[in-house]
């Protein structure tokens, strides 16, 4: 299979078999300026992907097909949805619906816990 690499099989062959997810078990990825994420759990429909920000870090307004919902683990984020701010912190969230313009300004240093659907194809690219 050309094109595929080793960690690519590997998530294939997670979600081909449902079980038990381990943070240890997955390596960050350079995300950004101040940004590394961890794609979790996935298949066709869903993914999981865990997002670190240092403080200052901007994930920068941006739109996809995907519906997103987000958890703040941990931190202070600015978050923008369509041209709307609000300060989240730990145990908050937001919706974004598909194709909505959206974006964090992270204020303390803070993970977010991603979900899209589908799957963000081009998260795996990288």
């Amino acid at each position: 299979m050309a094109g595929i690499t080793q960690r690519d099989r590997y998530f294939c062959r997670m979600q081909q078999q449902p079980g038990f997810i381990g943070d240890s078990q997955f390596e960050w990825q350079t995300a950004g300026e101040g940004i590394r994420r961890k794609i979790m759990a996935y298949d066709p429909s869903l993914m999981l992907v865990k997002v670190a920000f240092e403080q200052g870090a901007v994930g920068t307004l941006h739109k996809h097909v995907h519906v997103q919902i987000t958890h703040i683990e941990s931190g202070v984020f600015e978050v923008e949805i369509a041209g709307e701010k609000k300060l989240l912190k730990a145990g908050d969230g937001f919706h974004v619906a598909s194709n909505v313009e959206h974006g964090v300004v992270c204020l303390e240093k803070g993970v977010l816990i991603d979900v899209f659907s589908p799957m963000r194809e081009d998260f795996l690219a990288h």
